[in-house]
């Protein structure tokens, strides 16, 4: 694995065991950071992964973050930049899809998803950047939800990835004094286990596609990793969808 345009950067990747976060976690490395995979419950994957990393040469290592406990994800953070020295990349890509009936959908799933999908963004880019330098990156997986939301039962999804949009924009000003950029990247429908390609629900989503097919995690992680490079310094408080068409 050659060092490329992340070499010498560490990156933290909360919810980098699958999906999104897993293709993140490998095009980083790849791209020559360090990467600490952040996880809650899926510690097999996560350790494979970095097995998988290191097998091609890469420096990655898993630790448990639960990412709806602040203090467990506070000191997750803390930890990796005691291990590394600095901390230069956050990724936020833990995430949370609870759908249903707004008169059936519980107080519990309501604040499961603010808990995971808004609140732990904000306790994680507050401790990460207490430990960055000069051009860091906070990069959040949002959704194009956030845009467009045209079925029924995702009221909580799409109102937690909106708050993100805000969110961004508010924490780019907060830290461009210290030429730190906070940026959304927006998928719209992604093969991963949370909403694999061949289900009969990802083909009514294509019918509202300009292309009509599921992202691939490594498109995704294309531009994650275009974010968190030196080519996107001019990048910041951008919700940036990447999502075949979903929202236009």
């Amino acid at each position: 694995m050659s060092a490329q345009q992340l070499n010498g950067k560490v990156a933290f990747i909360n919810g980098g065991s699958r999906g999104i976060g897993a293709a993140t976690a490998r095009r980083l490395a790849r791209d020559g950071a360090k990467v600490a995979i952040g996880y809650a419950a899926s510690a097999i994957a996560a350790e494979a992964l970095v097995e998988e990393i290191k097998a091609a040469g890469g420096d990655a290592f898993a630790i448990k973050a639960d990412a709806a406990d602040a203090a467990a994800l506070t000191r997750a953070i803390d930890s990796v930049a005691d291990r590394y020295g600095r901390l230069d990349i956050l990724v936020n890509s833990a995430g949370v899809l609870h759908l249903g009936p707004l008169d059936q959908f519980s107080l519990e799933d309501f604040d499961r998803t603010i808990a995971v999908n808004v609140r732990a963004v904000f306790v994680a880019s507050q401790a990460a950047a207490k430990h960055m330098q000069d051009g860091g990156r906070i990069i959040n997986i949002g959704s194009t939800n956030a845009q467009r939301m045209p079925f029924e039962g995702g009221a909580a999804y799409a109102m937690s990835k909106s708050a993100l949009v805000g969110l961004v924009k508010g924490m780019a000003r907060d830290l461009g004094s210290r030429n730190i950029t906070v940026n959304n990247v927006a998928p719209g429908p992604v093969d991963t286990d949370m909403n694999p390609a061949d289900s009969d629900f990802a083909t009514g989503l294509h019918g509202l596609m300009a292309l009509k097919r599921h992202g691939k995690a490594d498109e995704v992680a294309a531009m994650v990793s275009y974010l968190a490079g030196p080519e996107a310094g001019f990048v910041t408080g951008a919700d940036l969808l990447i999502d075949g068409g979903f929202a236009a």
